[in-house]
């Protein structure tokens, strides 16, 4: 398992706009791209993403930009990064029944199956909260 650009950038940009969250003010993209050298086309890609699931308040015009939706406590970076990479699985057969036929006789099975339980309950473990 290895975590792309597109998962650390959405950790990143959410734990700025979790900074910004006592401010209660709309943070420009153009004010994110620049603060964290990140690409004003990756970063749109990304904020889409975001957006589309719930996690953001946008507004539009000259004031506009991009705001968390709830607290920096209620949201865990597990949910961020499943959103941005999908299962944090370490071996495919652990969430895709239909991929190994021998899994039940697999030597290795329990040990990523454990891994996978340890990755998902630390990265569930922690929020935007703990960032700040």
């Amino acid at each position: 398992m290895k975590i792309s650009t597109k998962g650390r950038y959405a950790l990143i940009i959410m734990i700025d706009l979790a900074k910004n969250y006592k401010n209660n003010t709309y943070m420009p993209l153009k004010e994110i791209s620049e603060n964290e050298n990140i690409s004003l086309k990756y970063l749109e890609k990304i904020m889409m993403m975001l957006n589309k699931n719930d996690f953001l308040d946008v507004s539009r015009g000259n004031n506009g930009g991009y705001k968390l939706k709830k607290e920096p406590k209620e949201y865990n970076v597990g949910d961020i990064l499943r959103l941005t990479e999908g299962d944090m699985a370490p071996i495919s057969c652990i969430t895709n029944n239909s991929f190994c036929k021998n899994k039940n006789n697999c030597k290795t099975f329990k040990f990523y199956d454990g891994l996978y339980d340890e990755i998902n309950n630390y990265i569930d473990s922690k929020t935007l909260e703990d960032f700040m």
